[in-house]
């Protein structure tokens, strides 16, 4: 094909094409640069963008995980203080129990202790009650507040249940004993109050395991998400530092390539001359 040609100029169409190529490499650094991401939809790594996916869902998913296990912190750590003021309660009826297993006491004194005793069965029974959190309670069997639970404990939906106590039928104590020999029996080997001692440290030591757990849970949990957006950033982030040197090359090579172009253009009108 010749070369001396108006309708055709080949070093326009070469300036041309490269020109383009430099102008799409721009467009993409500058994407990046804008972005931060190397990556940024399946159009710029179809592979590295469905793996990217996949991870910022897991991430999504232990973040979700995360929220779930903080509500039943809330309703385990109420569990708890609940428990221990129960525990706390029990030091004292363990004193009043003692008091009334005197068989000295005159009619008006043991009246006396049995009040106080009365008193601090219903404080058990309401530290009992009003152990509950956004509605929900350990400390119950009773559906709907009641009842064991079963929380997510990790982004594929892996459930850790939480067995609930009832707390009304064996947390609280009987009611106060009329006799001395009736308080004696309560304080024996497998009497009632051994009975409910006995019960409240099963709960505590249960809620207090099931806190841990819940703890090194959601550690896990935030441990796991660092490592994977670690892991998502080493795939799709941008080098900025050589995407800048990068942006300032392909700048220098659009303004060469312009003025190729010119140049390219100006070319047929050295034909004229012929015709002179």
């Amino acid at each position: 094909m010749s070369l001396n040609s108006v309708n055709t100029n080949i070093g326009a169409m070469v300036a041309l094409q490269s020109l383009n190529r430099t102008n799409e490499a721009l467009n993409v650094t500058q994407k990046r640069i804008s972005t931060g991401l190397r990556v940024n939809d399946a159009k710029d790594d179809g592979a590295a963008f469905a793996v990217a996916q996949s991870v910022r869902a897991d991430v999504a998913g232990l973040t979700a995980a995360n929220e779930q296990l903080g509500g039943v912190k809330g309703i385990l750590d109420t569990a708890l203080s609940g428990l221990n003021k129960v525990s706390e309660t029990m030091v004292k009826v363990r004193e009043t129990l003692v008091r009334l297993a005197d068989d000295t006491l005159n009619t008006d004194q043991r009246a006396q202790y049995e009040a106080q005793y009365t008193a601090l069965r219903t404080q058990i029974q309401n530290f009992v009650t009003d152990a509950t959190y956004n509605g929900r309670t350990l400390l119950s069997t009773t559906a709907p507040a009641g009842g064991d639970i079963a929380t997510t404990r990790n982004e594929s939906g892996t459930t850790y249940t939480l067995t609930a106590v009832d707390g009304a039928g064996t947390l609280v104590i009987a009611a106060a004993p009329t006799t001395a020999a009736a308080a004696q029996t309560a304080l024996g080997s497998g009497g009632d109050f051994e009975t409910v001692q006995s019960a409240i440290s099963d709960a505590l030591n249960t809620f207090g395991s099931d806190s841990r757990y819940i703890d090194n849970q959601m550690t896990y949990n935030k441990d796991k998400a660092d490592a994977l957006e670690a892991g998502l950033g080493a795939l799709i982030d941008a080098d900025l530092a050589k995407e800048s040197a990068r942006l300032q090359s392909l700048q220098i090579r659009q303004q060469l390539g312009t003025q190729a172009l010119s140049i390219a253009n100006q070319a047929p009108q050295t034909l004229l001359s012929l015709f002179r």
